[in-house]
């Protein structure tokens, strides 16, 4: 392997955190913080933020947005664009997922193609997996590689205490083979990209 691909191989990958509860009083927040700090242990991913609740997008689509929805766009888009992988973090509202997190995939779709995604749930008994299984669904639509294991937080209230886990040893464990895993799939898909365009 000549230098210049060697320094490519080792550069970190840019991992996109998309935090998908946009709620007033959402508890969002302290699983983000908790998990970007999982994030920082590691040398392998630079860390970008889409917070959705900053983010002000409305419901109706159009294929030519006015000038305030393409400014909004304009400061998602590129985060989107530039990741190599995706962690989408998400409650479960109703047995699905927030209407924010559609709204933001729906207007994009090559920025997701051929990368992979991990999620980071919570709720309540169920913490959230329902929410992720319908957004497997969504992002297979997108092209995208959804990754295995995640990390499922029941009961979240519960669970923190003071912004911290009272018991971290499995949400650790999970985020960290989620985040082997992204960094795997993240690598192979950037690499074969560079050799072969991904054929929609």
């Amino acid at each position: 392997m000549d230098t210049t691909n060697a320094a490519q191989a080792a550069a970190p990958l840019t991992l996109a955190l998309v935090v998908a509860s946009d709620r007033e009083g959402r508890f969002a927040p302290v699983v983000a913080d908790w998990f970007r700090t999982r994030v920082a242990e590691r040398a392998d991913f630079e860390l970008t933020v889409v917070d959705l609740a900053e983010v002000s997008l409305p419901t109706t689509l159009s294929h030519d947005p006015g000038p305030e929805v393409r400014a909004e766009l304009a400061r998602v888009t590129p985060v989107l664009e530039a990741a190599d992988a995706y962690v989408v973090l998400t409650p479960e509202y109703n047995h699905s997922f927030p209407a924010s997190l559609k709204n933001l995939v729906d207007r994009h779709y090559t920025e997701w193609r051929a990368k992979p995604v991990g999620f980071v749930s919570y709720g309540g008994i169920s913490g959230g997996i329902r929410a992720v299984e319908q957004l497997r669904q969504v992002y297979a639509e997108m092209h995208a590689v959804t990754v295995r294991d995640g990390v499922v937080l029941p009961n979240v209230h519960g669970q923190f205490e003071d912004g911290l886990l009272k018991d971290p040893t499995g949400p650790e464990a999970g985020a960290k083979l989620m985040l082997d895993q992204l960094a795997w799939w993240g690598r192979a898909l950037k690499d074969a990209k560079a050799v072969r365009p991904y054929a929609a």
